[in-house]
């Protein structure tokens, strides 16, 4: 009986690591990519030094048009302030606010946000966070610029709001339907 239950066991175990095999890639960088999502509901645990820190850094590795790296990074950990930019935030979550430099000639300040903001998204996302990227609060952001003290020749561009999650949410329930490929996909041969 031992050796049928063992055996039952090992078959019920091959089965499911087969199956958990199957809905990866085998690359942790694309497996992210298509597990990410954008959650709204946020816990107030905070989120660390180390987070923000490591968060910061793969926003700093992000490409930029001739390397210019157009950026700035504002982190807003103060409940207040991050209220007036995005009333949801709770206790616990970090708002990076990214701007960019005014008046580039040639180069592409506001793409080049974008791409560190996404760089930081996959990086928070990896790190088992929640990450939201926010357009229109950049206009708050803007109202307040000299309380967060943002430099002068920078302007905000984007928001991305960082912040722990339930561990039971993902993607399947918690993010919005995605558009099917062929709807915004073509192919020139």
């Amino acid at each position: 009986m031992k050796t049928k239950s063992l055996l039952l066991l090992s078959a019920l175990l091959f089965i499911a690591c087969q199956y958990s095999l199957s809905q990866s890639t085998g690359n942790q960088v694309v497996d992210q990519i298509l597990s990410a999502y954008s959650p709204r509901s946020y816990t107030t645990a905070a989120v660390t030094d180390q987070q923000i820190d490591l968060i910061l850094k793969c926003g700093i590795k992000a490409p930029s048009a001739r390397n210019n790296q157009p950026w700035h990074f504002t982190v807003v950990n103060n409940e207040a302030i991050m209220k007036e930019i995005i009333p949801a935030a709770v206790a616990g979550n970090v708002l990076f606010v990214i701007s960019g430099k005014e008046s580039e000639t040639g180069t592409t300040p506001d793409f080049d946000c974008g791409l560190t903001t996404e760089n930081m998204f996959l990086g928070a996302t990896a790190l088992g966070l929640g990450a939201r990227i926010y357009g229109s609060p950049v206009a708050a952001a803007i109202k307040i610029r000299e309380k967060l003290q943002i430099p002068a020749g920078f302007k905000p561009v984007i928001i991305l709001r960082v912040g722990n999650i339930e561990k039971t949410a993902d993607a399947a329930s918690g993010a919005s339907p995605r558009k099917a490929a062929d709807e915004i996909v073509n192919y020139v041969k």
